[in-house]
């Protein structure tokens, strides 16, 4: 997976891209563990065997999640609040 700033994320599996996805809207707090916060969502959600395209979208949003609090552990949304943002995207 390559994180692009505000360009989304991308998600690449023997060198070809298998998923793209674009930025969440979000207001920008801190950056602080985002990128942490995408790796461990994307992680957790391959794991449980999401297709790559829906793995990809979660990760982001828990990203997005993360940069709208400050500092690192505090910023880490939870399950509930990654599906409830998922949600409201449509």
């Amino acid at each position: 997976a390559l994180t692009l700033g505000g360009e989304g994320a991308v998600l690449y599996r023997a060198g070809e891209v298998i998923a793209r996805m674009p930025v969440f809207s979000v207001p920008v707090i801190d950056t602080t563990g985002a990128g942490d916060t995408f790796c461990g969502a994307l992680v957790l959600a391959l794991a449980e065997g999401r297709e790559p395209g829906e793995a990809l979208r979660f990760a982001s949003a828990a990203g997005a999640l993360a940069v709208t609090k400050e500092g690192a552990q505090p910023s880490l949304p939870t399950r509930e609040e990654v599906e409830a943002f998922l949600k409201s995207q449509g």
